[in-house]
């Protein structure tokens, strides 16, 4: 199921100005027309002037649209098939469908995942009219009985399935990114495959969606419902939640959510799903889009053949209702673990509207990272923890949402208050006049960086496609928003924020409205693994182009070049566009000096003698540059992204922060608050808790990187000059410059003049601080948390790393673990629906000298931990050999290293995380060729070695109520984990009353 996050929207928001160019009177210069064509086999297609994504838009006679695209930056083409079936189009009394029709869709035809059809239809109709029955039936002790009837006629049916064969099939063509989503007004299958695949997937991908055969049926649905258990515990999805629904109080955008409630989870029709896909799984209700290595008149011939025959049929939408003018705000107000944050949101017209247009740069006014009202009067001025804003529109309707953190002893209402304040500039003009077509150029600058990516272009065509537009609406874009005029953005604001929002205080508490499960009994489905159908077979001996893998010969694809100082600048030239990227790169870190980062991270807030900080920031928008300092374990950057044109002046405003920053107590006050609060709300974030502090405490115990912290006391006692005078002193020592863009001497013009330095003075690094990886195994480190899911993390440290073992580790987790084609997966989601998360891995150490280690996680209901637990202990122990997976993995692991491009910055990246390991040259060439030459015994040798019988550190976050501890204790000495012992956080004060 597709979420939305600020990070999501913001990068639909980047994508969705693809293409767009500076408005002028005639074509040539920027205006979008359509232009109709024929191609050489007889397609009709249309094209649109001034559009740098190169669509290729087709109809075919059934109706269904291709968009295709070439992009040659590697061997792979992205892969979207979007239908027009969301949870908008659910029905009312079967909520959640659209998306369990998501997941079924991978569960083959009468062709794909059968060992026998004819006998396997005549299981499954037992089963569908049994969960007719079953939906049916009032009576909870009759329901349980028809349940169990299910599952025994569920297993017979698997004895005739092949599970997973549709996953291990696309897996072994070397695809990547396999999955779907389901949101309100589509669902979406995705994959990447290299490019020589392509008549490989059509032919699969046309059987596919050719007819739904609803197999593995229960066990799938366990699966969703684990799905609405982990929104269940998502303090976003249910703040979300809440804000649909009080802002469309009628409309299914409000009240259907795309994962469907728990009432209609428990009592699914596969007759009314089947009915479903036949209404919208139809040719004109779906699109194929492809964007990468291809070539237009073979590929929509290709397209034709694969699904041209699909039957078209008359498609009806159901109507929704029209929601009435909101007359006063709303206040709802949700609980949750996680820390306490207010959700802001203004209904608006849909996709296509004008207030499309105007939000769209009132939004960036308000939050576009540097330079917006809430960027500099409230993140910079430190008068909140953090705030924003985005955008989202739909067919219907759409939102302006903006959302608040506050910080240290400040209310909800309080923050709330002070972002509708930003809004309350912008309807009084209360910003600068150059600041709409800096926005403007901004959202252009994001289309030039997206224009090379062969993915966002192609989620791009989705979004046209979902919402019914047309894409020349789309290219011109950016020159519908130069027209818009200060004075005509003042007039919309003032008519448009009145009271039609909608507030949502997510409150720190503890959760009374979770729907809790019981855990039903599951026949574990036969997986069939040596089992091929006739049509895998087939697609086997068809014959793919040969696609050999190119390696990297490092040093000579980054340049070298010295300036007059000395100072070496390494490069790589820039093919696609005129942006550029300056690192000047320091190999020292906290490691090296524990208030390294602490004063790197109070820079952002600082100005100088000649410039605010809130000055500063405006001066980088108006230039198109970007600019940090960052400071990590062992690496700190100084660094600049943007227009190539302004890289002097940027670096110029730049060194003028890093030379004269002048340092201030008020403000240094505030940011050790914020830390103080940004500690708080650590430690309330399960994904903290788990990822961050149970794996660190896992691998080094007490004496670790994490832990190894100022407490706040200690932070305040600091002189904020004295941080000031770290992050200066820092240009002194030893460092190095990379560069990515045209015109390296334009690049070392600016560093000339702008970067003064004298390599032969420069600083050796101070000593580095080594944490030492404890001893793994025999301990059960838990955490009390309140949610309905429960999360386990197996981990054992391993041997030190070796480059040797690189390439047997990258086909075992194809394999064993990763994917959803591993064994791991299908044993115990797909045949004992025991979790919905679940993987493991052999994970190679990031520097030569550390450890390895092995890890397994599992994500699943409290209740099911034991049989989960009882199931992944079995398979880290007893590798289950199936040659036909094997062969697909192997395969898989090949043709994806044959279809790897390392392009552009990744070349440099790539090269350093190398040299990390010990490694000096492209080592992909030696693993290729090393899995080409292994065996199932190789695989067994090294699970033999390397993971079974391994002592594992087990992590564990749990409601404390929900779990058996009694249970755990049998994997290991348990210790309750305090969050702020784990973290190493001082422990709140009492307040005396």
């Amino acid at each position: 199921m597709k979420k939305m996050s600020k990070f999501f929207i913001a990068s639909l928001l980047a994508i969705f100005i693809i293409g767009c160019k500076e408005s002028n009177t005639n074509s040539s210069n920027g205006e979008v027309k359509a232009e109709e064509h024929k191609d050489a086999n007889g397609f009709n297609y249309v094209t649109y002037t001034n559009d740098p994504t190169g669509l290729r838009l087709y109809t075919l006679d059934n109706g269904l649209k291709v968009y295709l695209a070439q992009n040659f930056k590697e061997p792979k083409i992205q892969t979207f098939i979007p239908v027009r079936a969301g949870s908008v189009y659910d029905p009312s009394d079967n909520t959640g469908l659209a998306h369990y029709l998501e997941h079924m869709v991978f569960k083959g035809t009468d062709e794909i995942g059968s060992v026998d059809y004819e006998k396997e239809k005549v299981e499954l109709k037992k089963i569908s009219d049994l969960y007719e029955k079953h939906k049916a039936e009032q009576d909870p002790e009759k329901k349980l009985e028809i349940y169990k009837e299910i599952d025994k006629v569920s297993h017979e049916a698997s004895k005739l399935a092949i599970a997973n064969e549709y996953d291990n099939m696309i897996s072994g063509l070397g695809a990547q990114g396999t999955n779907a989503w389901t949101w309100h007004e589509e669902t979406v299958y995705v994959n990447k495959i290299p490019a020589n695949e392509l008549d490989k997937w059509l032919k699969i991908e046309g059987e596919r969606f050719s007819q739904l055969v609803l197999r593995l049926f229960h066990t799938e649905l366990e699966a969703v419902y684990e799905e609405f258990n982990r929104a269940q515990d998502n303090d976003f999805r249910r703040s979300n939640y809440a804000l649909m629904d009080a802002l469309f109080p009628n409309h299914p955008y409000g009240q259907q959510p795309t994962i469907g409630v728990s009432e209609h989870l428990k009592n699914p029709s596969m007759e009314a799903i089947q009915a479903y896909f036949k209404k919208y799984y139809v040719p004109n209700n779906m699109a194929v889009i492809l964007v990468g290595d291809l070539k237009f008149d073979e590929t929509i011939q290709k397209v034709n053949d694969a699904f041209g025959k699909m039957e078209p049929k008359e498609v009806t939408y159901p109507e929704r209702p029209t929601e009435a003018p909101m007359e006063k705000h709303i206040v709802r107000d949700v609980t949750g673990p996680e820390a306490a944050r207010a959700s802001i949101a203004f209904r608006s017209k849909g996709i296509g509207s004008k207030d499309e247009k105007y939000l769209t740069i009132i939004d960036m006014i308000l939050n576009n990272s540097t330079a917006g009202l809430i960027d500099l009067n409230l993140n910079q001025k430190q008068k909140v923890q953090s705030a924003g804003s985005y955008t989202s529109f739909m067919n219907d309707y759409g939102m302006h949402q903006l959302y608040v953190t506050p910080k240290n002893g400040q209310s909800l209402k309080e923050a709330t208050d002070l972002v509708l304040g930003q809004i309350e500039k912008v309807k009084k003009g209360e910003f600068d006049d150059w600041l709409i077509e800096a926005v403007v150029n901004d959202l252009k600058l994001s289309q030039t960086r997206q224009t090379s990516n062969a993915s966002s272009v192609a989620s791009e065509y989705v979004n046209a496609f979902v919402h019914f537009q047309d894409w020349g609406d789309k290219v011109k874009f950016i020159n519908e928003l130069r027209k818009i005029k200060k004075e005509d953005l003042v007039a919309f604001a003032n008519d448009f924020y009145k009271e039609n929002y909608v507030v949502v205080n997510k409150n720190q508490g503890k959760i009374d409205d979770l729907v809790k499960v019981p855990k039903p009994k599951i026949t574990p489905n036969k997986l069939n693994r040596d089992k091929v159908s006739d049509f895998v077979a087939n697609i086997n001996k068809m014959e793919s182009p040969k696609l050999e893998p190119k390696f990297l010969d490092y040093k000579k694809a980054i340049k070298k070049s010295k300036m007059s100082n000395g100072l070496e600048v390494e490069y790589i030239e820039n093919a696609d566009n005129d942006l550029a990227q300056l690192y000047i790169i320091f190999d020292m870190g906290k490691d090296h000096n524990k208030k390294l980062p602490i004063a790197v991270g109070y820079l952002e807030y600082l100005g100088t003698d000649k410039y605010t900080p809130e000055e500063l920031k405006k001066e980088f928008y108006k230039l198109g540059i970007n600019y940090g300092v960052s400071s990590g374990s062992d690496r700190s950057y100084v660094y600049l992204s943007g227009l190539r044109e302004n890289l002097d002046k940027g670096l110029a405003l730049l060194e003028e922060l890093w030379a004269n920053a002048k340092p201030d107590q008020e403000t240094y006050t505030k940011y050790v608050d914020k830390i103080a609060k940004r500690r708080n709300d650590t430690k309330a974030n399960k994904g903290q808790i788990m990822w961050n502090g149970l794996m660190s405490y896992g691998q080094y115990g007490e004496n670790s990187r994490l832990r190894d912290i100022y407490t706040i006391e200690e932070l305040n006692k600091f002189d904020p000059a004295e941080l000031v005078d770290l992050v200066k002193d820092l240009k002194n020592y030893k460092h190095r410059v990379f560069y990515y863009g045209k015109d390296l001497d334009q690049a070392k013009t600016a560093l000339e003049n702008n970067h003064a330095v004298v390599v032969a003075d420069l600083k050796e690094y101070p000593e580095k601080k080594v944490y030492e990886n404890t001893k793994t195994g025999d301990n059960v480190y838990f955490v009390d948390y309140d949610m309905v899911q429960a999360e386990m993390l197996f981990l054992a440290k391993g041997e030190e790393f070796d480059p040797e073992k690189m390439a047997v580790s990258a086909l075992f987790n194809n394999y064993f673990g990763s994917g959803l084609s591993s064994i791991v997966f299908q044993e115990i989601r797909e045949s004992k629906s025991l979790a919905y998360s679940a993987f493991a891995a052999y994970s190679n150490a990031s520097e030569k000298g550390n450890p390895n280690y092995v890890y397994a996680y599992i994500g699943t209901q409290a209740n099911k931990i034991p049989d989960a637990v009882d199931a992944m202990m079995d398979l880290m122990t007893n590798m289950p050999e199936a040659e036909k997976q094997f062969n697909a993995a192997k395969a898989a692991a090949l043709k994806k290293i044959a279809a790897e491009r390392i392009n552009d910055t990744g070349i440099f990246w790539a090269y350093e995380s190398l040299k990390k390991k010990g490694i000096d040259n492209d080592n992909r060439e030696k693993i290729y060729n090393a899995i080409k030459n292994m065996t199932m015994e190789d695989l067994r040798n090294f699970f033999n070695n390397n993971i079974k019988g391994q002592d594992y550190n087990i992590m564990v976050v749990a409601n404390k109520k929900d779990i058996d501890l009694k249970a755990l204790s049998k994997l290991g000495k348990i210790k309750e984990m305090d969050v702020d012992y784990l973290f190493n956080y001082e422990k709140p004060k009492k307040v005396k009353l």
